[in-house]
């Protein structure tokens, strides 16, 4: 079945980076585009950044740009986060999510259990 394991959240001070890494099984994963999303308390889930099968084309949710940057390693499986110069507004569960064919980046049909990042001094 389709698994998608996040890692690599944790507490950071602003300004400072995480590097998050999503683990993906039970599927072909070069065959699709992948994303991360955000929920932060209180509020709904928001689409970050996406990347497509040959990590060419990635893109990135204007309060991203700049400072996040999205890869993926198709022959381990994986896709990563890396965020710099975070900022207390970054504080949410992230979450690594699987995008069907066809569909847009923030079209999702599978999800994993999100890692959380914390950005407070």
């Amino acid at each position: 079945q389709v698994q998608l394991v996040e890692s690599g959240g944790g507490l950071a001070q602003p300004g400072g980076s995480l590097r998050l890494s999503c683990a993906a099984s039970g599927f072909t994963f070069n065959n699709y585009a992948m994303s991360w999303a955000r929920q932060a308390p209180g509020k709904g889930l928001e689409w970050v950044s996406g990347i497509y099968l040959d990590s060419s084309d990635t893109y990135y949710a204007d309060h991203a740009k700049g400072r996040f940057t999205i890869s993926r390693d198709n022959a381990k499986n994986m896709v990563y986060l890396q965020m710099n110069n975070l900022k207390p507004e970054d504080t949410a569960l992230y979450y690594c999510a699987r995008v069907p064919w066809s569909k847009l980046l923030w079209e999702y049909d599978y999800w994993g259990q999100g890692t959380q990042v914390t950005v407070s001094s």
